[in-house]
């Protein structure tokens, strides 16, 4: 599984999912500090990777109908 954490999440958060076998990413490390929600879950969608944030709007199963993405994980 592949992964990216949003800049709202703890970094440790990456050796916690690498350690579990992910492979993950920070959108620190790609340059998406203060992206756009759009920007950042569409580079997950083009990677294919699960979005793990903090960030309640990502829990809008009406904006991002659970179908369209890789995974969401709004914790």
């Amino acid at each position: 599984m592949r992964a990216k954490i949003d800049e709202n999440m703890p970094v440790d958060a990456v050796r916690l999912l690498v350690g579990a076998g992910w492979e993950a990413s920070t959108v620190h490390d790609e340059h998406l500090v203060g992206a756009a929600d759009r920007r950042v879950i569409g580079a997950c969608r083009q990677e294919g990777r699960v979005l793990f944030s903090l960030d309640l709007d990502f829990a809008d199963i009406r904006t991002y109908s659970p179908e369209a993405w890789s995974g969401i994980v709004v914790l």
